[in-house]
């Protein structure tokens, strides 16, 4: 005998996304009134090292004081974080304080906290709400948005994880005066990107209003803020679990992630993206995909962020051109790549695809060119 389990169901995974600034009193106060965790008393709020006593402590001390149970969890900053052994503790220390499915979390820091968080959540109780306070111009450029969530191994960067979409994602540009250069920088490599692949006003602003960025003019940071959330919008909801055009947010991510674990996290996630993108126009520029002019346009933009664009010394070419095979994209052994089609846009390839196979041949031709020149 063969029983059908029906299981057809429509989820509604849409949720809203706040710019502004000192959105503390307006996070608490959306908690408080039910708006993103309706019925829950008891909330983890996770956070890192850096964050707890700049922003992290300040919301669960409003939080405590509006009623709620509040459980701090503070992990190390920095992507050596970011790891399955890491989430084994938050949720250690969750089920430690009491917490079981009548819980929620609430994320305060950037994208390590903000992808470890909604993991997190999302297997906890087999499922668990979460909401996103972006404190890092990366994180909301990025990792708060899109509901991607991931840790990573020796091997590979997020190759474990899921998709889990938050309740609700607070973007503070205040909390951005308080990150250093490198940092501001490492956001910036993920808004360049955006401007590359769909927002050529984005790019031509940038260009202009790089130094606005780094000198926290409230109008550029707002803009780009702004035009960072719209280009992630409009990609995600038309290919939430990347099916097919959602990979254009990986554009220069197949070199960047794996530089970015050989380099042992000395490099950023930015700074390992802002060289995947220096890699991607040169061999682009090679294919025919943007011209010579917009190559170098897009390295400079990078420099001026004051990103590297070139491999450095430490990092070995050969283990570089082999880490490549660790990327998500790659599919029945063969490379493959995304390419911007000059700038604000992206190349589509036959039968809707965005990112096509590489010889590894005509890669690590390019890599050869970038090592060492810094």
């Amino acid at each position: 005998m063969t029983f059908r389990v029906e299981l057809k169901k429509v989820v509604d995974d849409s949720y809203d996304l706040e710019i502004g600034r000192s959105l503390a009193d307006k996070c608490v106060l959306d908690i408080k009134n039910g708006v993103i965790f309706q019925g829950i008393r008891r909330i983890a709020v996770v956070t890192d090292s850096n964050v707890h006593d700049l922003y992290a402590r300040q919301i669960a001390d409003k939080l405590k004081a509006a009623g709620f149970e509040v459980h701090m969890i503070t992990i190390p900053a920095g992507e050596e974080s970011k790891t399955r052994q890491m989430k084994e503790y938050v949720e250690d220390s969750m089920l430690q304080a009491g917490l079981r499915r009548d819980c929620a979390v609430l994320a305060v820091g950037g994208g390590v906290v903000t992808d470890l968080a909604g993991f997190t959540a999302g297997t906890f109780g087999r499922g668990v709400p979460f909401a996103n306070y972006a404190t890092t111009l990366l994180a909301a450029a990025d990792a708060s948005v899109g509901g991607k969530t991931a840790v990573d191994t020796p091997l590979a960067t997020n190759l474990i994880g899921m998709f889990n979409q938050p309740k609700k994602v607070y973007i503070d540009i205040d909390c951005w005066k308080t990150l250093d250069q490198r940092q501001l920088s490492s956001g910036l490599a993920e808004t360049i990107k955006h401007g590359c692949l769909g927002d050529k006003e984005l790019f031509d602003f940038l260009e202009k209003n790089i130094e606005g960025i780094f000198e926290g003019d409230p109008q550029a940071c707002q803009y780009i803020a702004e035009h960072n959330c719209a280009v992630k919008y409009d990609i995600v909801i038309r290919d939430e679990r990347e099916a097919s055009l959602r990979e254009v947010l990986n554009l220069g991510h197949t070199v960047g992630r794996a530089i970015e674990t050989l380099s042992g996290y000395r490099l950023l996630h930015g700074e390992a993206v802002a060289i995947g993108m220096a890699a991607q126009v040169r061999l682009g520029n090679k294919l025919g995909y943007i011209s010579e002019n917009n190559m170098n346009r897009v390295i400079s933009l990078y420099k001026a962020a004051r990103l590297p664009v070139d491999i450095p010394d430490y990092v070995d070419a050969d283990e570089l051109v082999k880490k490549l095979y660790t990327d998500k994209k790659v599919k029945n052994g063969r490379l493959r790549f995304v390419f911007q089609n000059e700038i604000g846009s992206v190349v589509e390839f036959e039968n809707g695809k965005y990112s096509r196979d590489i010889e590894e041949s005509q890669i690590a031709e390019i890599l050869k060119q970038m090592k060492g020149k810094d």
